[in-house]
């Protein structure tokens, strides 16, 4: 099983068979990036406690899936990175980011040491949050 730690090069990037819902989570990521920052420059955005909620789910999800056989290798890994890449503008952004995911992997992987009912239902929670996280970070940022 792959470690928690999510900056750096991963060792993969096949698609996998649940993406669809990660693709308007890295879209909602995208469009934040576009919005202009007017006034003092801070490094906290209105919607970060989504931002980083989203952050801890591919987490969760990353661990999940691969331990649930998903073979998809670095998937929900690379996506994080994206994130981070289109979120990331600061030292301490990426790394609220990165804690934020190594949260999510690191609390499931104290909890679930096998794919079980409860881990699959909690996958199938995690995806649908997320997706409703990232629809609506997209339609609350002009």
């Amino acid at each position: 099983m792959s470690g928690a730690m999510i900056i750096g090069p991963s060792n993969s990037a096949r698609p996998g068979r649940r993406t669809s819902c990660m693709r308007g989570m890295i879209a909602a990521a995208l469009v934040l990036t576009a919005v202009p920052v007017h006034g003092a420059p801070t490094d906290s955005k209105p919607y970060d406690d989504r931002l980083f909620r989203l952050s801890e789910i591919l987490g969760a999800v990353h661990y999940l899936r691969e331990l649930c056989g998903a073979d998809e290798g670095q998937l929900w890994r690379d996506r994080m990175s994206e994130l981070i890449k289109a979120e990331g503008y600061s030292a301490l952004r990426r790394a609220r980011l990165t804690r934020s995911f190594n949260k999510g992997y690191r609390s499931y992987s104290r909890t679930y040491n096998t794919c079980s009912p409860s881990a699959q239902s909690a996958i199938n929670r995690f995806l649908n949050e997320g997706a409703q996280l990232a629809d609506g970070l997209v339609k609350s940022v002009p």
